[in-house]
């Protein structure tokens, strides 16, 4: 069985206007203790197999070179050596992205990145809230290129307050002319508690749709497959952890916030930080929620994940007999298609799919 690890570095250095991630700025003497607490939360699961290894946030890449090892020493010594992991990530922004901490990272054993780009104009980067620039960040990207990090992903946002069509497609053309290996391209989405929803701000949705579709067009065209709703990929290069998520597949998630899932049942710790280091220092569990998912409740969350893949999805019998009446209305409704035996978002569900993952979600809709 394969089977994902997850850790969660909450350490931000400023938080950005859109991020609702459980994250946090200005704490960075807290890291220290918090490096102890996920010591002993792994300690738990000393033993358990994991295939692929994804270190988020937050910014992992804001820990100094030190702390990084300190990381690696706890992954070692409760699941094996980060070498050996088939696929193993660590989020990084530019600002604290240093040759030095690259060095470290491909010593520990890490042979992938995440990095925060968001977009390659240095106004739409401020409106974000991002301590970075365009400068900053391809200085950060050719560094971890000359330091031996050959599969990067790099992330855009398209749909940013006074971006236009021509500023996003000179991002997206500078991103594809340095050619990582993986691009994701997220609309930007206005969450409660964000500075940006305080501030009234609101997407032109159908700006923001017409990006997406021009993202599709170039990046395929640019030798990318567009494998999932908001992740492109040169061949080969797909993102291996998250794929094991859109499978349902099984996971350990380690730290604030974090959640697991194994043997069906899903559990997810506090995601304040002080609790989450008082609960591990105290020898109490930071667990805050759990639920064992059956029946429909459980194949319907296997089909939203699985419908995020655009290879599509071949149903099972039990899958047909709980959700049947569902898809066919998404089919005659256009937003799903099926050719052959398998069913997949159409090109219109994958602007909408969150019309269409809701009927995979409880409360059920009666049909």
């Amino acid at each position: 069985m394969t089977r994902g690890l997850y850790i969660h570095i909450p350490f931000c250095k400023h938080k950005c206007n859109y991020c609702d991630f459980a994250s946090f700025s200005g704490q960075e003497n807290q890291i220290d203790a918090y490096l102890g607490a996920l010591a002993r939360e792994a300690a738990l699961y000393k033993g358990i197999t994991c295939h692929t290894l994804y270190v988020g946030g937050g910014t992992p890449s804001l820990l100094a070179e030190h702390q990084l090892r300190r990381l690696g020493k706890i992954i070692n010594k409760n699941f094996c050596p980060i070498s050996l992991f088939t696929e193993s990530t660590l989020e990084a922004n530019p600002e604290s992205l240093t040759s030095g901490k690259i060095a470290v990272l491909r010593e520990m054993g890490f042979n992938r990145l995440s990095m925060g780009l968001q977009s390659f104009n240095d106004n739409e980067l401020k409106i974000l809230g991002r301590v970075h620039n365009a400068a900053q960040f391809l200085q950060a990207y050719q560094a971890a290129r000359v330091g031996g990090f050959d599969n990067i992903n790099v992330d855009l946002i398209a749909g940013l307050p006074t971006q236009t069509m021509a500023t996003f497609l000179d991002s997206l053309q500078r991103l594809i002319d340095i050619r990582p290996e993986h691009i994701s391209v997220y609309g930007l989405q206005i969450e409660e508690g964000t500075p940006f929803f305080e501030q009234g701000v609101v997407c032109d949705q159908i700006l923001m749709r017409a990006m997406l579709e021009k993202s599709h067009e170039l990046l395929s065209q640019a030798g990318y497959e567009h494998y999932e709703i908001s992740n492109y990929a040169l061949p080969g290069k797909r993102a291996l952890h998250n794929t094991h998520y859109w499978q349902n597949g099984e996971y350990v998630g380690l730290g604030s916030a974090a959640a697991s899932y194994r043997k069906g049942t899903r559990c997810q710790n506090t995601s304040s930080m002080s609790d989450y280091i008082s609960c591990m220092e105290n020898g109490k569990t930071p667990i805050i929620f759990s639920e064992h998912l059956t029946g429909k409740a459980k194949q319907g969350e296997t089909l939203m994940l699985a419908f995020r893949q655009l290879d599509g999805v071949e149903l099972t019998v039990e899958q047909k007999s709980f959700f049947g009446a569902e898809i066919q209305r998404h089919i005659k409704n256009g937003l799903l298609t099926q050719t052959d035996k398998k069913v997949k978002l159409s090109k219109e569900g994958l602007y909408l799919a969150s019309e269409v993952m809701r009927s995979f979600v409880a409360p059920f809709e009666e049909i």
